[in-house]
């Protein structure tokens, strides 16, 4: 009897969006030591530099380098995902490099205004628009374009990034655009699950909870630790790794017959 390999995915290609830091950098991470090779896409891929604890974690300039130091091919890719030209023109740039596309994780997104601005009866316009096209207007782009590729190899694993603001509504309504995106995530991956299934390509999707990254700390620390850790099953936050390894399962042969899935990652959190 012989163990799993240790490197499932030697051979695939993959893209994540958003992935210059925190759990998209995570993503590319664990994609690259189950044997892909990566495509990183991000507006600026030197995000992290904005944040210290993200400084700490990186070990090489980029996420496409620590990739590389891995031992996989990577792919450095500046892209927003709000413009769909540009994203389309990603894919293609990976399809010429590598000649097909496995995988796509959807990760490209984040709120944007305070808990008070994003209440559910006085949002902006402008914030409104914003987080729409971040959120669920990047992951539908991104979703076209992937599942073309996919959908003439008859092969494909695409996993969407939602949120437990999706899930649930936060106390006040603050944050009330951002979590109508991510549950509007949920249900057009349950769709795409439908249309893609015939094809062999996996449609899924990951809700985050409250997960540690160096951006989302200070909010923490800003609405109440203590509170937030108590509302939390297993009593502490998540980790970006702690993503990484639902993904895992979603993208080798160990989910192959899991599609249209909303898994939660929020270690049973209730608020």
């Amino acid at each position: 009897m012989t163990g799993a390999p240790t490197q499932p995915l030697a051979g695939r290609i993959a893209i994540v969006t958003g992935a210059g830091r925190g759990i998209g950098r995570a993503y590319s991470l664990r994609l690259a030591a189950l044997g892909a090779d990566v495509a990183v896409v991000d507006r600026d891929l030197r995000s992290y530099e904005e944040f210290e604890l993200e400084r700490e974690a990186m070990w090489a300039g980029t996420t496409a380098e620590e990739v590389e130091t891995l031992g996989r091919r990577a792919l450095a890719l500046e892209v927003d995902v709000t413009d769909p030209g540009a994203i389309d023109a990603a894919v293609a740039e990976v399809l010429g490099a590598w000649g097909r596309l496995d995988i796509a994780v959807c990760n490209a997104g984040g709120g944007a205004g305070t808990m008070e601005e994003t209440r559910a009866s006085c949002v902006s316009e402008e914030l409104l628009d914003v987080i729409v096209q971040r959120n669920l207007y990047g992951t539908i782009h991104t979703c076209r374009a992937v599942a073309r590729p996919m959908k003439k190899q008859r092969w494909g694993r695409i996993v969407t990034i939602s949120s437990q603001a999706g899930r649930r509504a936060y106390p006040d309504g603050g944050y009330s655009v951002y979590g109508a995106a991510k549950a509007g995530i949920a249900m057009y991956t349950r769709y795409l699950a439908q249309e893609l299934g015939p094809y062999d390509v996996t449609a899924n999707c990951l809700a985050p909870g409250y997960i540690a990254t160096g951006r989302l700390m200070p909010l923490f620390s800003s609405l109440g630790a203590k509170e937030l850790l108590g509302s939390i099953a297993l009593r502490r936050y998540g980790t970006p790794d702690d993503c990484a390894g639902p993904l895992e399962f979603l993208v080798t042969e160990l989910g192959s017959y899991v599609t249209g899935a909303v898994i939660p990652v929020d270690g049973g959190s209730t608020l």
